[in-house]
């Protein structure tokens, strides 16, 4: 498949882009005033996606130096507000999901992130998203785990690992089982959360999720 294409309808960057050159020409040299307003809307929707992914991988950064950056509070918070802006529920609760990331996983602050991670994952539903629901329930469960909640967030890793299922992402199954076995052994349940892991190592293997199983084994080795 030629990778500049459209996928299952949606405009690419690059559709995007020459839309807006084609809009300009209209505004120019057709004396169309609204193809202004048209054009910008269409290079919103590329600064907005470009956000979220250039957020993305200063996130990734992190993880490896675990050096804040302060560009990636920026990009996600741009991205939310260009997504609102165009009407696009489900690029907005993306961008909330990682902004309430940010707070939680690099700054460490579980109040800062809840709202956000409570907004994306209702606006996930609405647009019919599973995939970024399944990330902010994830993340509301680490919420609850810290603040010894441990009875909302089991319910709330079980569900976002229900959703995983259902969309066939393994490596994300995996890693969720990974969070159930700590709920789970938290709350004395030691059998079922060896249960767990080992539910986890074997789902890991298949996906060839090396990291997810490197880390499943690590917990499997602890006493």
């Amino acid at each position: 498949m030629d990778q500049a294409k459209a996928v299952d309808g949606e405009m690419t960057a690059d559709d995007r882009i020459e839309q807006a050159r084609l809009l300009y020409e209209r505004a120019v040299f057709g004396g169309d005033p609204d193809a202004v307003t048209a054009a910008e809307r269409e290079l919103d929707a590329v600064e907005a996606d470009l956000a979220l992914a250039r957020g993305r991988v200063v996130h990734a950064r992190f993880l490896s130096d675990r050096r804040e950056d302060p560009r990636e509070l920026e990009l996600f918070e741009r991205a939310a507000e260009l997504y609102r802006r165009l009407g696009d529920v489900r690029g907005e609760a993306e961008a909330l999901f990682w902004i309430g990331c940010f707070h939680q996983v690099v700054r460490d602050d579980h109040a800062a992130a809840v709202p956000a991670l409570e907004e994306s994952h209702q606006k996930a539903g609405k647009a019919g998203d599973p995939l970024t629901a399944s990330y902010a329930l994830r993340h509301l469960a680490f919420a609850d785990q810290q603040a010894g909640r441990l009875d909302s967030a089991r319910e709330r890793m079980a569900e976002s690992t229900r959703l995983r299922r259902e969309i066939g992402f393994l490596p994300g199954v995996a890693a969720n089982l990974l969070g159930l076995a700590h709920i789970t052994a938290g709350q004395g349940h030691r059998d079922e959360a060896r249960k767990l892991l080992d539910e986890a190592a074997s789902i890991a293997a298949a996906a060839e999720a090396h990291g997810i199983l490197r880390l499943v084994r690590q917990a499997q080795a602890e006493p």
